[in-house]
């Protein structure tokens, strides 16, 4: 019962920021948009029940607090800007 009410989540996240801002072309072209929103969707979007965290992020780790005024952070586009990850430079 839960796993459904996930994977609606899902699609309907899928849906409203990638899917239905796009023409898709073609079912290869689909599954490199999936691909990476996906990935995306894992690795950095935030939640806000994981404390603004990723779902693969380790539970005890927390993030650096620097100084906004001192730190240099990078936008990597995704999909034609369509998704911006942010991320501090090294």
């Amino acid at each position: 019962m839960w796993s459904n009410a996930h994977a609606e989540r899902w699609v309907r996240t899928v849906r409203a920021e990638v899917t239905n801002r796009m023409l898709i072309t073609g079912p290869r072209y689909l599954g490199v948009v999936m691909d990476r929103s996906t990935a995306h969707y894992n690795h950095h979007r935030p939640y806000q029940a994981r404390n603004l965290r990723p779902p693969d992020c380790d539970e005890n780790a927390l993030a650096a607090i620097t100084g906004l005024t001192t730190a240099e952070i990078r936008r990597r586009r995704l999909l034609g800007a369509l998704i911006n990850e942010y991320e501090r430079a090294a």
